[in-house]
């Protein structure tokens, strides 16, 4: 079997980030693997990413240790952007959005789950883009981000190398969206399987906005 190089994957954690909106994503891909010949070869490696080393508090209690800060962690071939009550703190804060707009989409693919489209929005990333979030923050999306094509019909919007998606478990559809790009049905299918998860990228694929070059 030919050896394939992981894809590198971060995901973004943050105090009161939504526990499902990251750990899905990761659970995603880091089981995604392809089985030839007995050989069990995996497609991802992923890591967390914190705005420290320090631990930070999940909605809802959970404590979690990220692997490396926004000031250590390696290059990244994807970066997934994770929502949750945290945002609305940290669409102010300038360390971590002057990051975000360090990344350059023509080497980094970049995704949101939830309100981490805020996160994207306010670095930029999404103007001129079609892009959705969770159902409660439409309207404040729509009017904290003008040039932002806010999309209220679409669970999963691909608009060239930004992904988004909506509230919570959309980051899993968005996950196996961004598999099945990079690997194809059959993989994202085998994936959801693995997962005991519903997805049927074809029906899902007519749901897609599709604008991308990928």
């Amino acid at each position: 079997m030919i050896s394939i190089k992981p894809i590198s994957v971060g995901i973004f954690i943050f105090n009161d980030v939504d526990v499902l909106d990251f750990t899905g994503p990761f659970e995603v891909f880091s089981i995604t693997r392809k089985q030839e010949g007995g050989e069990k070869q995996y497609l991802y490696s992923v890591c967390l990413i914190g705005l420290t080393d320090g631990a930070i508090t999940t909605r809802g209690g959970m404590e979690v240790r990220p692997h490396f800060s926004i000031n250590s962690h390696p290059q990244l071939d994807r970066l997934i952007i994770p929502g949750g009550y945290g945002t609305r703190r940290l669409m102010h804060d300038e360390s971590l959005i002057n990051w975000l707009g360090s990344f350059n989409l023509r080497s980094t693919r970049l995704a949101s789950v939830c309100t981490g489209s805020l996160l994207l929005a306010s670095a930029g990333h999404l103007d001129g883009k079609s892009a959705t979030t969770h159902w409660t923050v439409l309207d404040m999306m729509e009017e904290t981000f003008p040039k932002v094509k806010v999309d209220r019909n679409r669970h999963v919007i691909i608009d060239e190398e930004v992904f988004t998606s909506a509230g919570i478990s959309a980051g899993i559809d968005l996950a196996l969206q961004m598999v099945r790009l990079d690997f194809g049905d059959l993989q994202a299918k085998w994936t959801a399987r693995h997962m005991e998860y519903a997805f049927d990228s074809d029906n899902f694929q007519r749901r897609l906005d599709m604008n991308t070059s990928l």
